[in-house]
């Protein structure tokens, strides 16, 4: 297993390294050790790799990730997983603001909180958080799904388009145009199917509320002026 330590490599060596993986190796199981707060850790990454981060992660780690599974065994940083493309991005800890951010596909996994604009511009990313979530998550949430195990802060799916959430716990508030929806047959086989990936267990998905788009600001009428 290649490892890299980030106390005596350099972070740049590390991602070319990711990024010039020779063709038909078996060889795809990396160790890096001493990230130490690390920005822009394991970017890019477009083979189906399995990444170990021992240690907490600065800004944008796994960011424009496609295939590769990264685990960060800390916290992580803002931005973490940001436009990310495929593959798995998994946070044993907390991660700070906009987590996710314009993703287009893949999963990111966070085990412990969110902070704030988790989501944020979701474009077909599913994101699963254990904890709880700041405010404004889901802003202008395109597509995907955002699972929250804990609670949701103010103006969740704030301005929101065909992005689906569900809340387990309270959320202190809505954003414009973001509306509780039923939770239909299809919707939990949906969600089951989230949580399972993600490697949640111990809890039903009878438990969630599902909040969507009301659709009313995706054109301009004057009657809903007060929303914009």
């Amino acid at each position: 297993m290649p490892t890299f330590d980030l106390a005596t490599q350099d972070l740049r060596d590390l991602n070319k390294a990711l990024h010039t993986i020779p063709a038909g190796t078996n060889d795809l199981d990396y160790e890096i050790l001493n990230p130490r707060g690390s920005h822009a850790v394991a970017v890019g990454c477009s083979d189906p790799l399995n990444i170990s981060v021992k240690g907490p992660v600065g800004y944008y780690c796994g960011g424009m990730n496609a295939e590769a599974t990264i685990t960060v065994k800390g916290s992580a940083g803002p931005g973490v997983a940001e436009n990310m493309m495929s593959g798995m991005v998994v946070i044993e800890g907390d991660a700070s603001q906009y987590a996710g951010a314009t993703g287009r596909g893949g999963m990111l996994v966070i085990r412990g909180n969110a902070a704030s604009r988790c989501g944020i511009s979701m474009k077909g990313i599913d994101i699963v958080v254990e904890g709880n979530i700041g405010h404004m998550s889901a802003f202008m949430g395109q597509s995907g799904h955002l699972v929250v195990l804990g609670d949701a802060g103010e103006a969740l799916g704030d301005s929101l388009y065909e992005a689906k959430l569900f809340v387990r716990g309270t959320v202190k508030s809505l954003g414009a145009d973001c509306i509780e929806k039923e939770m239909r047959p299809e919707h939990h086989e949906t969600l089951a199917r989230l949580l399972e990936k993600a490697g949640v267990t111990g809890v039903e998905t009878s438990e969630f509320k599902r909040y969507g788009s009301a659709r009313t600001l995706y054109n301009f009428n004057i009657d809903n002026a007060d929303a914009y």
